[in-house]
C-alpha cells in the first residue's frame, strides 16, 4: 500500500498508524543512505521552512537547517523576540501570515497548546520540534537508531529511566505502536501523563507489545535490550532541579545499574547530558552507547519528516 502524509501535522505520534511511523523510518533511512553516498535528493526544491523557537536548541536547529537545506528548500530561523508572539498578535493569526509565506513551520515552544494552535490555524503542514507534552521528531530519530543496532523494534525491551516527560511520552507511544516491549521507570509523583499510559497501553494490545510503569529502576531494566535516560529537570524547570537531584538520585544509570541488562544493550540519551546526574561517563562514554548515532538520527527523521509532509513524497 502507498502511504502519503502530504498536508499533515506531526504534532504527536499517537496520531499516527503503525504503518505511518514505519513509512516515515523507512524514508529516513533511504535519506541516510543517500546523503553517504553524496546522492542528490532534493525533493523540497524551492521550499521554506519557518523555525519558530521559543526554546534555544543544538540538535533541533541544527538538523532542520541543514536537513532543509539537502532537500532543496529554505530554513528561516525564527526565535521568539522576530515574531510578535504575546505580543499583541495571536497565534492564530502569525499561523494565518505565516502560511501566506512559506510551505510549513517547524515549532520548538513551551506549551504543547501552542503547536496545536499553529496548526489549527495554519494552512500548512505542522511539524512539533518540542513541547512540554511531546517531542515526537526525537522519538522518530530513536526507534530509527533502535532498528540500526538491533535490526528491529518488535519485540525488543525499551526502558526509560527518569522523568515522566515529553520525551518520555513520545518514546512510550513510538515503541507501543511498533510492537516494543516499554517500560518506564520514574519515583513516585514523576510518573508519565496518564492520558499517555492508557494511550500506551491501547497500542500495545493492538500491535502486540507492551507497556509496564515501575518504580524500581533495577527490576526495570532487568535483560533490557536498549535503556534510555534524560534530564531531570528540563528546560523551565531550573527552579526545581536541587530538590529533583535528591529525588532522582535512585535513578541514575549508571555501571551498577547497566550490568542488570543484556550485555549487548543500547544506552541512549536525548542530550544535552548532565553527566554525573541522570547518567555516569562510563555509561555514556561505553561501547554500548550510541547517543550520537542517536543525535545523527534527528537529521535524517527529520528530512523525512518533511520531504513526506510538505513534499508529498510517498514510499
Amino acid at each position: 500500500m502507498v502511504v502519503s502524509l502530504a498536508g499533515r501535522d506531526i504534532l504527536c505520534l499517537q496520531d499516527f498508524t503503525r504503518e505511518e511511523i514505519e513509512t516515515i523510518l523507512k524514508t529516513a533511512e533511504m535519506m541516510k543512505i543517500w546523503n553517504k553516498i553524496g546522492k542528490p535528493h532534493r525533493v523540497l526544491e524551492g521550499k521554506t521552512l519557518a523555525m519558530i523557537f521559543q526554546k534555544p536548541s543544538t540538535r533541533t536547529r541544527i538538523s532542520f537547517e541543514v536537513g532543509i537545506y539537502q532537500l532543496g528548500g529554505y530554513g528561516l530561523y525564527l526565535n521568539a523576540q522576530d515574531l510578535q508572539l504575546r505580543r499583541g498578535e495571536t497565534i492564530a493569526d502569525t499561523a494565518r501570515v505565516l502560511s501566506r509565506y512559506v510551505d510549513g513551520i517547524m515549532a520548538r515552544v513551551y506549551a504543547h497548546k501552542d503547536v496545536e494552535d499553529l496548526a489549527k490555524y495554519a494552512s500548512v503542514p505542522v511539524i512539533n520540534g518540542l513541547s512540554d507534552f511531546s517531542h515526537p521528531c526525537q522519538a522518530l530519530a530513536d526507534y530509527m537508531t533502535i532498528k540500526e543496532k538491533k535490526g528491529k523494534i518488535e519485540g525488543l525491551k525499551v526502558v526509560y529511566v527518569g522523568d515522566g516527560n515529553n520525551v518520555a511520552h513520545s518514546l512510550m507511544i513510538a515503541g507501543t505502536k511498533l510492537g516494543a516491549h516499554v517500560v518506564v521507570a520514574t519515583p513516585e509523583g514523576f510518573e508519565p501523563d496518564e492520558k499517555v499510559i492508557k494511550w500506551a497501553e491501547a497500542n500495545a494490545a493492538e500491535s502486540g507489545g507492551s507497556f509496564e510503569l515501575l518504580h524500581d529502576p533495577i527490576k526495570a531494566v532487568k535483560d533490557a535490550d536498549v535503556i534510555y535516560t534524560d534530564v531531570w529537570a528540563s528546560m523551565g524547570q531550573e527552579a526545581e532541579a536541587e530538590e529533583r537531584r535528591k529525588i532522582f538520585a535512585p535513578f541514575q544509570v549508571n555501571k551498577d545499574l547497566v550490568k542488570h541488562a543484556k550485555p549487548n544493550y543500547i544506552f541512549m540519551h536525548c542530550l544535552p547530558a548532565h553527566r554525573g546526574e541522570e547518567v555516569t561517563d562510563d555509561v555514556v562514554d561505553s561501547p554500548n552507547s550510541v547517543v550520537f548515532d542517536e543525535a545523527e538520527n534527528r537529521l535524517h527523521a527529520q528530512k523525512a519528516a518533511m520531504a513526506l509532509v510538505m513534499g508529498g513524497i510517498k514510499l
